[in-house]
């Protein structure tokens, strides 16, 4: 697939995704983390006008002199920008406007594709931009389902809820041998520079579990009082679990003695089988404490992940998100991206339901803070 037919293809998913919207949908934001849908169609856009056009396209006319300050997400390179938490304030630009500018850019980006030879940076800059879309596609589900939970009424975006069984019937640990692996992107292929400084590490024997735990097996912590017995928590997490009021995972609601969880299809009954998910760090390691076990470092899971089948969930991991060796952080705001958040993260491994098809692969980091449940994630145990 050409760089053009990629670009068509990912772009077009977009704004597929948002067919089943009414217009109302488009602008709220229900917590800082949850951006808008409308905020997203226009971020991904900019991004391709300010690092694509812009600087390299010298026919190229802006579509409106505000976006840049209306769409830049983090990049302080770039300029000033709305405030994160505002995003949901903003009901002008109109949504017709803002599918107006992805329609201008796009255009702009083919004539420019056509008519251009590119160098290495800017082929580099566009494959970074096709990737940092699909991003925003997964994020536009998670998104989507935080701003729709705190409606009373539960409303459904369409009528897949995105709950699935647990595959595996019975649970086995897989044996992982004491040696030296590699860890870190090799090759050719595309990764974030989060993932670059490949290096070998020395891991330990230890076992791992060769499926992802269920609501069934997490309800069972509830009902043992797990949320109330200290010794399986982080001191941090305790004070979250009293500051936030929290007393089971995101999206569970109890009613009439019987558990329920709202879903993009609205709200259902919990099913025991299907893959738990939507908690925090703080509560997938209480969990493991519980369990007796623990979470896999990402260097365990990266040795281990081709023993089971990963993907169906993001996988919250013990390590700390913090650069590989020899690791160097791009020029300018490329440089942004991933580098600045390296501290009091954790890493996620794996891929989700919501992850866009061959956008995640063995090496992929994603990061997280340790209270935030709204990402379809998952635990997957060690010992």
């Amino acid at each position: 697939m050409n760089l053009l037919t990629k670009y068509k293809s990912v772009r077009l998913a977009s704004e597929q995704m948002v067919e089943p919207l009414h217009i109302e949908d488009y602008v709220p934001q229900a917590a800082t983390f949850a951006s808008p849908p409308k905020w997203n169609l226009g971020h991904t856009t900019w991004f391709f006008e300010e690092f694509i056009l812009k600087p390299h396209s010298q026919d190229y006319k802006v579509f409106d002199e505000s976006y840049s300050f209306l769409f830049n997400s983090y990049y302080n390179t770039v300029g000033e920008r709305v405030t994160r938490a505002n995003r949901g304030s903003l009901s002008r630009p109109l949504v017709s406007e803002v599918m107006g500018y992805r329609k201008h850019v796009d255009k702009a980006i083919q004539q420019f594709l056509q008519n251009s030879t590119l160098t290495k940076d800017i082929e580099d800059i566009f494959i970074v931009g096709i990737n940092h879309e699909q991003q925003h596609q997964e994020l536009f589900f998670t998104d989507l389902k935080y701003n729709f939970s705190v409606n009373p009424t539960f409303p459904a975006y369409n009528n897949k809820a995105f709950c699935e069984d647990e595959e595996s019937e019975t649970m086995a640990w897989l044996a992982i041998e004491k040696g030296i692996y590699d860890i870190g992107h090799q090759g050719d292929g595309f990764c974030y520079d989060n993932e670059l400084g490949a290096h070998q590490v020395l891991l330990q024997d230890f076992e791992i579990s060769n499926k992802l735990i269920t609501n069934g097996e997490y309800l069972e912590f509830l009902k043992d009082g797990g949320y109330n017995k200290f010794e399986f928590w982080h001191d941090e997490a305790l004070f979250w679990l009293k500051d936030k009021n929290i007393s089971h995972p995101m999206y569970w609601l109890q009613k009439d003695g019987k558990w329920f969880q709202y879903t993009l299809a609205g709200l259902r009954l919990l099913q025991d089988k299907h893959i738990l998910t939507h908690l925090s760090y703080y509560e997938a390691a209480a969990f493991a404490q519980w369990k007796g076990h623990r979470l896999p470092t990402e260097f365990e899971w990266e040795a281990a992940c081709h023993k089971f089948d990963w993907g169906k969930r993001w996988e919250w991991t013990e390590s700390a998100y913090s650069p590989y060796p020899n690791y160097k952080k791009p020029n300018g705001a490329i440089g942004e991206y991933n580098g600045k958040f390296m501290v009091n993260q954790k890493v996620l491994r794996g891929g989700s339901v919501v992850t866009p098809q061959g956008h995640s692969r063995k090496t992929y980091r994603n990061f997280f803070h340790p209270h935030i449940a709204y990402q379809f994630n998952g635990i997957r145990l060690v010992k």
